[in-house]
């Protein structure tokens, strides 16, 4: 039997069903355009309000939990999307990003630009590391289909938190110069 084909988010998509809610970064990663960007944006945003709110540990607790939610989540949305990676999917930046800053901060608004184009660069141009990070994932083709998209789930993280890293790993050696 032919697979279904691909499906583009809609609110309505959205809102059928929690992992999309999530997945798709409440709404942020709806647009046509640069939706990884928008979903770093809301991300950027988010994080500055929870810092309003919510201690340094406590927002790493959130973030440790966003995670496993996030696995979660991108799974289940890119398997009804019926797309290994979808552009629309943008926890993986928002989690990513919310590493960064959660490291970088306190930091002005000068260092959470750098961090922002910074991040922006690894996740969409992947050199180096990121790009390996990005192809992992997308050679399962072996397994049952529940394996093949719980495997196509975490690679849609990973490729960011890698991002993250090499982020940081950056500012690290700025700060150190």
């Amino acid at each position: 039997m032919p697979s279904p084909p691909p499906r583009r988010p809609t609110v309505r998509f959205m809102c059928a069903h929690p992992a999309h809610l999530i997945a798709l970064g409440f709404g942020s990663g709806l647009p046509r355009y640069a939706p990884g960007t928008v979903g770093t944006l809301w991300s950027w945003v988010a994080f500055l309000l929870m810092q309003r709110w919510l201690s340094t540990a406590t927002i790493g607790w959130v973030i440790l939990v966003s995670l496993p939610v996030g696995w979660w989540a991108c799974t289940v949305t890119a398997r009804h999307m019926n797309v290994a990676d979808p552009g629309s999917i943008v926890w993986d930046e928002v989690v990513a990003f919310w590493i960064v800053l959660w490291l970088v901060m306190p930091g002005g608004l000068l260092a959470q630009v750098f961090a922002f184009a910074l991040f922006r660069f690894f996740d969409a141009a992947k050199p180096g590391p990121v790009g390996w990070a990005d192809r992992l994932f997308k050679q399962h083709d072996t397994g049952s289909e529940a394996t093949r998209w719980r495997a196509a789930g975490f690679g849609i993280l990973f490729d960011d938190l890698v991002a993250a890293f090499c982020t940081l790993l950056v500012i690290a050696a700025w700060r150190a110069w």
